[in-house]
Formats: structure tokens, sequence, C-alpha cells
């Protein structure tokens, strides 16, 4: 079961906290996966989703009774990270951290590739810019319609589609290298 049943984020919004209790646990993993692949960083990925759950709750006078949850909810988290990583740009700009290297991947022997695809694809996801993995997170790891995560993004359909196939795109030819 991908999305909650409609009546409780309703029961949540007229103040039941038992109800939003629930939208907790039911969400929770859901919107760290996305927070932890959109920012890299736990921590960061903690501290987005808590405060998106705060401003959910804070916010549920303005969620329409027509509306679907999810692109509501992910919308909330999507802003928050992006709040988050401006303020990760911010902070690197103004601190120089020296010669350290972006990203250190050790390559992995032959035979321990299909162990390492995670990491692969987490790593290739961390070097895409944000609006493409935010487009490719939303669709093939939340799930969500195009439709929906125009909801979320305020982008375009076309310029959503484009964005997944780019980060598609991307990963197939990075693992790609990775199985030769």
């Amino acid at each position: 079961m991908n999305e909650i049943d409609p009546a409780i984020p309703l029961r949540a919004r007229s103040g039941d906290e038992k109800a939003f209790i629930e939208i907790v646990e039911f969400y929770y993993p859901r919107c760290l996966r996305f927070a932890r692949n959109m920012l890299g960083n736990d921590q960061d990925a903690e501290e987005a989703v808590q405060d998106a759950f705060t401003r959910v709750y804070d916010s549920f006078p303005r969620f329409r009774e027509d509306a679907r949850f999810d692109p509501w909810l992910f919308r909330i988290l999507a802003n928050r990270c992006r709040t988050s990583m401006a303020r990760s740009r911010r902070h690197r700009q103004m601190i120089e951290y020296g010669e350290l290297p972006l990203m250190a991947v050790a390559a992995a022997p032959e035979e321990e590739f299909g162990a390492d695809w995670a990491e692969e694809v987490r790593v290739v996801l961390e070097t895409l810019p944000p609006e493409q993995r935010e487009a490719f997170l939303l669709r093939h790891v939340e799930d969500l319609s195009y439709e929906d995560i125009a909801a979320v993004t305020g982008a375009g359909l076309s310029a959503l589609r484009m964005r997944v196939k780019r980060a598609c795109d991307a990963l197939r030819a990075r693992l790609e290298k990775v199985e030769r």
C-alpha cells in the first residue's frame, strides 16, 4: 500500500492527533528515504523530515479536502530538502575545505559488482542536478505519477519527463561502466 486511507488526513486536518500519528508512522520511512537520497546525509535528512512533518501539522488547515495527500506531503518535504541543499551550498561557499575530493569511490573487484549496485546508484544520484534527482526519486522510488510530481515540484509534465529520462540515462551509463 503506497497511499494512506484518504480519510486519515481529513481526520488529522480536523484535529485528530491519532490520525496525525498514523500519518507520521505510515510515511516516515518513505520520507526519510526520499530525504536521504536528496541530501546524501542522514542528519540533514532527519532534520528535513522532522521539519516537514511539523509544517504538515501546522499547514493542515490549508489542505484541501479534495486533494491527494501524497503530493501535498512530498511538496512540503521537497521544499525542506531544497532549503537544506541551499543552506549547505551557502555554507560550502563560505568555508574552504581544502583539497578534499568531493567523492572517493574505490573500484570494487568484479565479483562484488552485484553487491555494490545500490552504492553505485547512490553515488550517481548524488552527482545529478537536484531537479533530476528529485524527479527520479519521486517517480521511480516513491512511485508518484508525473501529475503528482508536477504538483510537488511545480514543473511541467514534459520538463519532468525529460528530467527523469536524463537521470535514467546518467544512471544507465554509469552502471554500464561498472558492469564492464
